[in-house]
């Protein structure tokens, strides 16, 4: 295979608007883990935004996968519809599941796989072709095998999209990805744009730093990263709830990038507690935590992954 694991992933600048214009393709923006999966003739690989490998963490995926021919590599991203609606906690809590536990976990909050780019078939690397070329042979690829693993819609028609952006939130799709037509793979490049539906994201609480009584800030994951980054420091008021709301740490302690800090260490603590936050739209801005609420609210269990899982 041309491709393989790591590779560094394409991304999108945000926008205040709607872009129109020819030659533009809008596809919904799912709020989950972003993956890459590589089929080769021997097995299947499953890495996350940051080049980790997931692999085990997604059996029923990576079962599904391999119904893929030999020499395929697929961007995307994994979700868990709850309700008729898409779940962070879950997704957040299945990627932190322990090898044993991800088997039970599978059965009960199967993952979705909302691919969107084709990078490699038959073993081609794909990414210099032009964006058109590679979501017509994405759609080939997969549609002869059908759920866990499809295609994400796709329009060239702004109306629709349009249409999509104001109702899809009733799911918990949040926005729009916007690429050109003509447009490669360009992979660590911000050079797709992405709508949100609102400044405000849900984000899974996987540490503090401070006291845990009160905390200083919170380590979180955001979707579409499974790299922890720090919150501005907490209000005051906020310090009591965290602390009030915070599960017990786990053992060791991780590192996350704080805006103009670099890398600070954490106490990292089992993925129980959801944070509210508004972020800025540069890369490095500052992730301010609102509200936070329980994120397990019905099945505790099956979110809490066992000690001492990678968070």
């Amino acid at each position: 295979m041309s491709l393989r694991p790591p590779v560094r992933v394409a991304l999108a600048e945000s926008v205040g608007a709607l872009p129109r214009g020819a030659g533009l393709a809008y596809e919904p923006k799912f709020d989950g883990h972003r993956m890459v999966i590589f089929r080769d003739a021997g097995d299947v690989v499953l890495q996350a935004r940051s080049g980790r490998i997931i692999t085990a963490a997604f059996p029923d995926l990576a079962d599904a996968a391999r119904q893929l021919p030999a020499g395929t590599v697929l961007d995307g991203e994994v979700v868990v519809w709850t309700g008729g609606r898409t779940d962070f906690a879950a997704v957040q809590g299945r990627a932190a599941a322990t090898p044993v536990r991800a088997r039970t976990l599978a059965v009960r909050l199967p993952a979705s796989y909302a691919a969107f780019d084709l990078l490699a078939e038959d073993g081609r690397d794909l990414r210099p072709v032009r964006y058109e070329r590679r979501r017509e042979r994405l759609v080939a690829v997969l549609g002869a095998l059908g759920p866990p693993l499809q295609p994400v819609p796709m329009t060239t028609d702004p109306q629709l999209a349009a249409v999509w952006y104001e109702t899809l939130p009733e799911i918990g799709v949040e926005g729009l990805v916007i690429k050109r037509l003509d447009q490669p793979y360009k992979a660590g490049t911000r050079a797709w744009r992405k709508l949100r539906h609102t400044d405000t994201r849900d984000a899974m609480v996987v540490g503090f730093t401070g006291a845990r009584s009160r905390p200083a800030a919170l380590a979180l994951v955001l979707p579409d990263d499974d790299t922890p980054v720090v919150s501005s420091p907490l209000a005051p008021p906020l310090r009591g709830q965290a602390g009030a709301a915070l599960p017990e740490p786990v053992p060791g302690t991780g590192t996350a990038m704080a805006p103009g800090l670099g890398e600070v260490e954490y106490r990292r603590v089992p993925p129980r507690l959801m944070a509210e936050v508004a972020q800025g739209t540069t890369r490095h801005s500052l992730i301010t935590v609102l509200r936070l609420r329980d994120a397990a609210e019905g099945d505790e269990e099956g979110l809490v992954p066992d000690k001492g899982a990678d968070g």
